[in-house]
């Protein structure tokens, strides 16, 4: 590790800076420069790869191929984003990793050093301590890699600067007006809206539809109205919700001429079911709701599952909008098309996949929602960073304080992150012929504790956390994971205040409701499992006696 002269101390911010880029874009030398200016310190993640192995970087490619550097770039990276008011220089191929990127984008500002591959080729003609660089047409292997990752250096980065022919102060001058003005945007900036769109490339008709995440945007129509086929919307709400916020969604809908027909219903888990659909259709019809009359979702997830499969089914498919009014609904179930209802024998076995055209999720509408209901939301948003982001799940573990006591930022960040994990899956496989079956750990063992202790008895998420804590145990069993990956998951939903024992069924009556549960297969019931924290897998061959240990072990809930 090499620090750098701090006399200036022109600082530009507390945080970190990460450079990217191909090599021989200038990291190191601009790294080395603006660590100098702004009084921070300078690291060099290959060099660190080198001094911790004692090898050069192509003796590690000759002995462990390029996959074992790769690796040793991740563990490296994980420790040095950690370090704090730094300046770091990456190797050309970190961004190849989708958790490299998140290291960086999470931890502080990315930098992208362009430049252009003649550039490149000029500056690495001649260096012997490049692997991927050790060919005889330099030039087509350079085009090559620029190809395969200047989108993704794109993707990673807060800022872009062409490294070009400048001179190095001109370009460190030039890089520290464009990081004072980009920090001064972000604080700028800090609490608007952000959109992820969730893009469903499904041939032959491509669709997509954006999730807005805000404070205070339940009541911005203006984000509705390029949504809606006529001005006329339906809106479906409950009970409890309805008085909170049906009078303030109405009102800024009038407010642009869009008439709205309320629909209030029982509020709960229980009335998930056929009588209330017809409470649904019976108000539809008697309103004469016609085919371009908008569903829209004012609720928790038990609205938004109801609200949306009338809406697929009435006069065969009307607009839907979600805006979900809890944390649950707004990181999990608004988002992905999911509806249905309950069948006495199972959770949502009635239902169908149908797109919302619009997510609209308003953090202020949690600020009247219950602990239990919080804490219960809290389950999925711990499920994405087991399934598949660490980065995530290790930042859980250092802000979950935060995010029980509601705090603004952390909680907008939370749901962000949930949400952009949720969209990237549901685009990939959107009808769950695939990876979209991995967001359902925990859901095996949860649906039949809901189911068994009657609906509504223990929320959505909290028997989903009891089954996330029994798919782990299940997972040691099977030596996918240790045991202290089993106690760390143990303390994240301890942290939560959510329950890590399942109630005491019996294992015949758990393996009775499991059979029952939607995601069977070819008789054989489909278990999310982890191999590690961050990588879920999808098991079905499971032994009932190991089955039968992990209940036996987890459901002691009285």
């Amino acid at each position: 590790m090499q620090s750098t002269n701090k006399n200036r101390n022109v600082k530009i911010s507390k945080g970190n800076i990460f450079l990217v880029g191909m090599m021989g874009s200038g990291k190191t030398t601009v790294g080395r420069s603006l660590a100098n200016y702004t009084g921070k310190t300078f690291i060099d993640s290959d060099h660190e790869i080198q001094e911790r192995t004692g090898v050069k970087i192509p003796i590690i490619f000759e002995i462990e191929g390029e996959a074992g550097f790769r690796k040793r770039e991740t563990e490296v990276l994980r420790e040095l984003v950690k370090i704090d008011n730094i300046v770091l220089a990456t190797g050309g191929g970190a961004i190849l990793s989708r958790e490299n990127r998140k290291l960086l984008q999470r931890h502080g500002t990315v930098v992208y050093l362009r430049a252009t591959v003649n550039d490149i080729q000029r500056r690495t003609r001649h260096d012997k301590n490049r692997p991927l660089l050790q060919t005889k047409n330099l030039h087509a292997r350079l085009t090559e890699l620029y190809a395969q990752r200047d989108s993704l250096y794109r993707e990673a980065a807060d800022l872009i600067v062409d490294s070009g022919a400048q001179g190095i102060r001109y370009l460190v001058s030039k890089l520290t007006r464009k990081l004072a003005a980009l920090k001064l945007k972000q604080h700028t900036n800090k609490h608007i809206m952000q959109t992820i769109n969730v893009d469903l490339a499904t041939s032959p008709d491509p669709r997509s539809y954006p999730i807005h995440i805000g404070c205070g945007i339940l009541e911005q129509a203006d984000l509705i109205l390029p949504y809606l086929a006529q001005k006329r919307v339906a809106i479906i709400s409950n009970t409890t919700v309805a008085p909170l916020y049906m009078d303030k969604l109405r009102a800024s809908l009038e407010s642009y001429d869009v008439a709205s027909v309320p629909i209030i219903l029982p509020d709960g888990e229980s009335y998930k079911n056929w009588e209330t659909m017809n409470q649904i259709f019976d108000a539809l019809l008697s309103h004469s709701c016609e085919r371009n009359t908008t569903i829209m979702a004012l609720g928790g997830g038990v609205i938004g599952d109801l609200s949306g499969f009338a809406a697929a089914t009435y006069l065969r498919g009307v607009p839907f909008i979600q805006i979900p009014t809890t944390l649950l609904a707004q990181v999990d179930s608004s988002v992905g098309g999911k509806t249905g209802i309950n069948h006495p024998r199972g959770k949502n076995m009635i239902g169908a996949f149908y797109q919302p055209r619009l997510v609209l999720a308003d953090s202020a509408a949690l600020d009247t929602l219950p602990e239990r209901e919080f804490r219960s939301g809290i389950a999925e948003i711990i499920k994405y960073g087991l399934i598949r982001d660490l980065v995530f799940f290790e930042w859980l573990e250092l802000n979950m304080a935060r995010l029980l006591a509601r705090d603004p930022e952390t909680l907008h960040e939370a749901i962000r992150r949930s949400c952009e994990n949720k969209a990237e899956i549901v685009a990939e496989d959107e009808k769950e012929n695939g990876i979209r079956a991995l967001l359902n750990l925990g859901h095996t063992f949860g649906h039949a504790i809901e189911n068994g202790m009657g609906y509504g008895a223990w929320l959505h998420g909290e028997a989903i956390a009891a089954g996330i804590i029994m798919a782990a145990d299940l997972s040691r069993r099977m030596a996918l994971i240790g045991e202290s990956d089993v106690m760390r998951i143990h303390r994240i939903f301890l942290q939560a205040g959510l329950p890590v024992t399942a109630p005491k069924l019996s294992p015949e009556k758990y393996l009775q409701l499991m059979a029952l549960d939607k995601k069977v297969s070819a008789g054989k019931i489909r278990f999310i499992l982890l191999n590690r924290i961050g990588e879920a897998v999808i098991h079905t061959d499971i032994p009932v006696a190991m089955l039968t240990e992990t209940i036996q072990a987890c459901a002691t809930h009285e």
